[in-house]
């Protein structure tokens, strides 16, 4: 199947052209068609989370919205305005960039779907710049869209691992599954257990040692919110069987229709 693009939703503003210390900064004039590996690269820090109302428009007209600031290291390195960088599982569109810092603008349906709007200065967040395809992926397909949020019920250690318990909403659950691919504050991770009981709803994951140094889950408490993506695998199986399923019931009923008729050929003929 053909990946869709994963820069759709992500913008926010129109990025603006900026001198900079050694950072390239020219617009590309393609979109490339970019994903994430789900292997964070670093931990940021964010600087602000302010609205604004001078946002240039495409008309040229002025427009109000919401923009973060994030200190990084890694991810400035070959990044360039209009590039796609993953804040804490969200594919952001690089707007501003500095020699410490870059700018992205989140739009109304990123506030409604993640918790990036409850950032504050000085949170750390995940950052992983995008993967062209056919390179190298350690992780899974993570597309930065992220599906709704989680809230932590729990966490306990295990050894030298580290367990979480997500409660997510019914209608996420459905697409995750015990042993497969999931996307949490843009790190991927191995689904251990799932509970879809709807009065659990819940599922666990667990870090190890190392990833545990790498990221900012392991700070977060029970009660605290975590950005969730889905493996798009299992959406666009969906998908697909939905447009399948409505085929074979109607070749079943026919399959029906006609034993029945056989069966009342061969009956009268008796």
């Amino acid at each position: 199947f053909l990946l869709v693009n994963l820069l759709a939703g992500s913008q926010g503003f129109v990025p603006s052209r900026i001198c900079n210390n050694g950072i390239r900064l020219e617009t590309k004039s393609f979109t490339s068609q970019n994903m994430f590996t789900g292997i964070v690269e670093e931990m940021g820090t964010v600087i602000k989370l302010e609205e604004r109302d001078d946002m240039t428009l495409w008309d040229g007209s002025k427009g109000s919205g919401t923009e973060l600031t994030v200190k990084g290291n890694i991810v400035l390195d070959g990044a360039y305005l209009g590039c796609s960088i993953c804040v804490n599982g969200v594919c952001l569109t690089a707007t501003e960039l500095e020699e410490e810092f870059f700018k992205v603008g989140l739009a109304p349906e990123t506030l409604r779907r993640t918790y990036l709007g409850e950032l504050k200065s000085g949170d750390f967040v995940n950052l992983e710049r995008a993967s062209e395809i056919g390179g190298r992926n350690s992780g899974h397909f993570v597309q930065g869209h992220v599906d709704g949020v989680g809230t932590i019920i729990d966490r306990w250690i295990d050894e030298d691992s580290l367990f979480f318990k997500v409660k997510v909403e019914p209608e996420l659950l459905r697409y995750i599954v015990a042993k497969g691919f999931v996307a949490i504050d843009g790190t991927s991770l191995t689904v251990c257990e799932v509970n879809s009981r709807l009065d659990e709803s819940w599922f666990t994951f667990m870090l190890v040692e190392y990833t545990q140094k790498k990221i900012i889950i392991p700070q977060k408490k029970v009660g605290e919110l975590l950005n969730i993506e889905v493996d798009v695998l299992g959406k666009y199986s969906e998908s697909a069987l939905a447009a399948i399923i409505p085929r074979i019931e109607e070749l079943e009923s026919k399959v029906k229709s006609l034993e029945e008729q056989l069966a009342n050929a061969v009956g009268k003929s008796d």
